[in-house]
Formats: C-alpha cells, sequence, structure tokens
C-alpha cells in the first residue's frame, strides 16, 4: 500500500497537532517572558492544557527548548532557501526577510533570537542556533566567492536583525539592502590586494 492510499492514523495525526500547540506555547511564553521564563508549567498555562501533557510530549525543558528553537529555524530556513532558489535579487530577498523581523515576523525573531542566546549556556540548542548563520552563509556563497565577504554579509545580517528587534521600531527594507550590499563590497574591495 503506497503512502497516498494509507489510512491516516488519527491518533498520530492529534499527536502531531498537540505537539505543534505545545511549541508555539513556547514561544509565546519566550516572547513574554524571556527563556528563563519557560518551564513545563508557563507553558502548559500559555497552551490551556496540563502540565503532565507537556511533560509527555517533551520530557525535559531541553526537549522543550530544542522543538521550540527547531521550529523558529525551519521557518527561516525554508525562507532562505527560497530566497536562494529565487532567480531574483537574492540580496533583496534577504533584506525584506530582516526588515519583517521588526513587522509580522517581530515575535518569531524575537523568540528566535532569545533562545540562540540561551544556546551559549545549553549545548543541546547550540546546533539549532547555527542555522541562522549557516543558511544566510549559503545564501553569500551565491553572491560571492571570497570567504570574508561571506563572513562580512553574515555578520551584517546577524547586526541588522539585532537592531531591528532593540529599536522596535519599523525596517526600511531599502536602507537593510543598502547595508547588506555595502558589507559585501567592502569586504569585497578590501580583499583586494592594492598596488
Amino acid at each position: 500500500m503506497t503512502d497516498e492510499h494509507r489510512p491516516i492514523d488519527g491518533r498520530k495525526a492529534r499527536g502531531d497537532k498537540r505537539r505543534a500547540e505545545i511549541i508555539e506555547a513556547t514561544l509565546a511564553v519566550v516572547t513574554r517572558d524571556g527563556a528563563a521564563g519557560v518551564t513545563h508549567r508557563t507553558v502548559a498555562t500559555q497552551a490551556e492544557i496540563t502540565t503532565s501533557l507537556t511533560t509527555y510530549y517533551f520530557a525535559t525543558l531541553d526537549d522543550l527548548l530544542v522543538a521550540a528553537l527547531s521550529s523558529v529555524a525551519d521557518g527561516y530556513t525554508a525562507r532562505i532557501r527560497r530566497i536562494i532558489d529565487d532567480p531574483g535579487d537574492k540580496l533583496r530577498g534577504l533584506a525584506e526577510l530582516i526588515a519583517d523581523s521588526a513587522g509580522a515576523g517581530r515575535e518569531r525573531a524575537l523568540a528566535e533570537r532569545e533562545l540562540s542566546t540561551l544556546a551559549a549556556r545549553r549545548p543541546a540548542l547550540a546546533p539549532l542556533a547555527r542555522r541562522w548563520r549557516d543558511n544566510v552563509a549559503d545564501l553569500a556563497a551565491t553572491l560571492t566567492d571570497d570567504p570574508e565577504a561571506g563572513a562580512a554579509l553574515v555578520a551584517a545580517s546577524d547586526g541588522l536583525c539585532t537592531a531591528i528587534l532593540i529599536d522596535n521600531a519599523p525596517a526600511d527594507a531599502d536602507f537593510v539592502h543598502r547595508i547588506l550590499a555595502r558589507a559585501l563590497t567592502e569586504s569585497n574591495d578590501s580583499s583586494t590586494p592594492s598596488h
């Protein structure tokens, strides 16, 4: 029997839905109270379920935090992959993604930054926290062969994201695009030996 003809397991679908609800509740707690505010109890309260259900799906706090950061990282990875695969202006696509962290994407961007900072103390989160930088580096590799220029683009992206979240003000995608282009260009120019 092929997958498309296999009956849907209702219990699995309900379990997947419950896991997603718990992850969303975790992100809401992180956004509201910071990563330090995440406990099985606070997440259960946010999700309006019993604490035992959160521990059933996520046995440890690290399991819960890894799932939450993974959810955010997966979303960013998918968006950056679309930018890479799109024949359009990749730097413009990245600028718009970064600018979105001041608008519709602010809550997720804030949660991602909070969880990424926590990764410095919790090794289980470190590989997921590096995904944003790795994805931007992959995008940079489509724009330049110079590793320093790629590193400059990653650093500029990180800095812009942080500044936008701290300022809590609308971000101008054109400004972000100009800064990213300058990071890429300045690094390429400085790596060219002078005569």
